[in-house]
């Protein structure tokens, strides 16, 4: 069974970062998150790599822009302010985490818009594009 907690911090994660891209990328931006909760280099559970951040000592709150997924440490609220497309992601997630899925970023541990050109990109294997996100893995 999968842990309601799993599946709540996955479908904030696809609501946050892929609500206005196609189902293959929604999906993709989950499976993302599932690969890093499965590679040995990042927090061991979804909820722990979907919440990865920079604190203050001491904090429980992250600093700003020091996420590994944006909208969690944007300053912004982070409930979900569209209910039916929140409760899409919500079943996407529960598909991607039940295995329902299939990888269609080929391993992918990382992912950006096409509007930002970050450093780290030069230096992963690009997978697959997907309306304006790129997916990645790393080696080249």
């Amino acid at each position: 069974m999968i842990f309601a907690s799993a599946v709540m911090c996955l479908a904030l994660n696809v609501y946050w970062e892929a609500r206005d891209q196609p189902l293959a990328g929604q999906i993709a931006v989950a499976q993302v998150v599932v690969n890093r909760a499965n590679d040995v280099r990042y927090p061991d559970t979804v909820c722990d790599v979907v919440y990865d951040a920079k604190y203050s000592s001491g904090s429980s709150i992250p600093k700003k822009h020091r996420c590994q997924f944006s909208w969690f440490c944007d300053g912004l609220p982070d409930e979900p302010k569209n209910k039916e497309v929140f409760e899409g992601s919500v079943l996407i997630a529960r598909a991607v985490l039940e295995g329902k899925t299939h990888d269609l970023t080929n391993t992918a541990t990382h992912y950006h818009s096409i509007d930002v050109n970050p450093t780290w990109s030069y230096y992963y294997k690009k997978t697959i594009r997907i309306e304006d996100h790129i997916f990645y893995k790393r080696g080249r």
